[in-house]
């Protein structure tokens, strides 16, 4: 299986790319603070999709989509808290969006997990 063809791979890029645009517009003091873990959260998603679909056994990528799948549940607890304190606006199709990525990530571990 080859994770560029995997609609959740797909839809991770996308999520980081948004993470990373709004989270210009946090203040400066929070550069190395939430912006830094959201940033990494986003990426980290795609990245362990990717890992685990190129492992030789189901339980090894089943294992990496786990880790994404902690990683999707660390950016929307940070998402919510960036709403709490004022950093962001509206935050419902972001979240939405992050939903549709958590279910995509369960399929697919369900998958590996047969």
């Amino acid at each position: 299986m080859y994770y560029k063809n995997l609609e959740v791979w797909k839809k991770s890029i996308e999520l980081v790319k948004e993470v990373y645009v709004i989270t210009k517009s946090y203040p400066n003091d929070e550069k190395f603070g939430i912006v830094s873990q959201m940033r990494r959260a986003a990426v980290s998603i795609p990245s362990n999709i990717a890992e685990g679909a190129t492992r030789y056994s189901d339980k090894d990528s089943s294992r990496f989509i786990d880790i994404a799948i902690g990683s999707i549940a660390e950016l929307e607890t940070q998402l919510i808290i960036s709403k709490e304190l004022g950093f962001v606006g509206e935050i419902d199709t972001l979240m939405e969006r992050i939903k549709q990525i958590n279910a995509l990530a369960l399929g697919l571990k369900n998958f590996y997990e047969k």
